[in-house]
């Protein structure tokens, strides 16, 4: 069953973590650390956990070392890879070994090992290297439904049985296609598409620009959907942080969806209970 206030109440609590640094704490006994690493497409997120999957740490740094699920800039990668771990280790007093690491659906075995590298390169020893939609659900506790994971170069899809993967699917489509709109839309860089899609005041108006995106990211989700209605569909991913995402999404594939708060920090979250496993 998902228990959505219990979500909701895990990701505002890290998302004060992340955003008040004053709140983590030298740790005593480090016994049993899981620490996550996720590459996206327009940051780079560190999560440390403690044995029971309680958040100590968490961190992004905004970069460009993706593109379309794949790492186009590796020594950038590794730099950020390792000063998040090192900010780290400093707040918790503890030295962090190793890391479990995600890709998108489908993007195959090279980019396990590509990311499998990053993480040695940062200093870690990469324990696992999971699919990005598969460790939202680890987070989501999911055991019937789907999620749908928009990342910044892709759309996946992982379907749930009986607290199974049944299915797993990814498309071309996520949130670099939507700042590829903004730029021609606004006539603006890529770079400057980027902050518009995260400028509050301009909301209207940018999604107003990429809402056949959405409606894309949609369509893809329902041809790959294949849970009752009675089982949840769930939405996470940064790219889904605008106001009329949801209700775009629930026109499409005709069926209530679910985003969580925070949405960007679930499979980040998720990768990291899958550490040390």
């Amino acid at each position: 069953m998902l228990n959505i206030k219990s979500i909701n109440q895990q990701l505002n609590n890290f998302h004060e973590l992340v955003e008040n640094k004053d709140l983590v704490k030298q740790i005593k006994q480090p016994k049993g650390l899981k620490t996550g690493v996720d590459l996206g497409t327009s940051s780079i997120v560190l999560v440390v956990l403690d044995e029971s999957n309680r958040p100590l740490f968490g961190a992004y740094e905004y970069a460009k070392v993706v593109r379309d699920g794949i790492i186009v800039d590796y020594l950038n990668s590794v730099r950020i890879v390792r000063k998040l771990k090192e900010e780290a280790e400093a707040k918790l007093g503890v030295s962090l070994t190793t890391a479990s690491g995600a890709i998108p659906p489908g993007t195959g075995e090279n980019s396990e090992k590509v990311v499998a590298n990053v993480l040695g390169d940062a200093g870690f020893d990469a324990s696992i290297i999971i699919d990005e939609p598969t460790a939202a659900a680890r987070f989501l506790n999911m055991t019937e439904g789907s999620v749908i994971d928009i990342g910044g170069g892709t759309t996946g899809i992982s379907n749930f049985e009986k607290g199974q993967s049944v299915a797993i699917f990814d498309e071309p489509t996520g949130g670099y296609h939507m700042s590829l709109v903004v730029s021609g839309a606004f006539s603006v860089p890529i770079d400057e598409a980027e902050l518009l899609k995260r400028n509050r005041a301009k909301e209207v108006e940018v999604f107003g620009a990429v809402r056949p995106v959405v409606e894309k990211m949609a369509t893809i989700a329902a041809r790959y959907v294949v849970a009752s209605e009675q089982a949840p569909v769930v939405v996470v991913g940064g790219a889904t942080n605008f106001k009329e995402f949801v209700h775009t999404f629930e026109k499409i594939m005709k069926r209530p969806v679910i985003r969580p708060q925070y949405p960007e920090f679930v499979t980040p979250i998720g990768i990291a209970m899958f550490d040390q496993e």
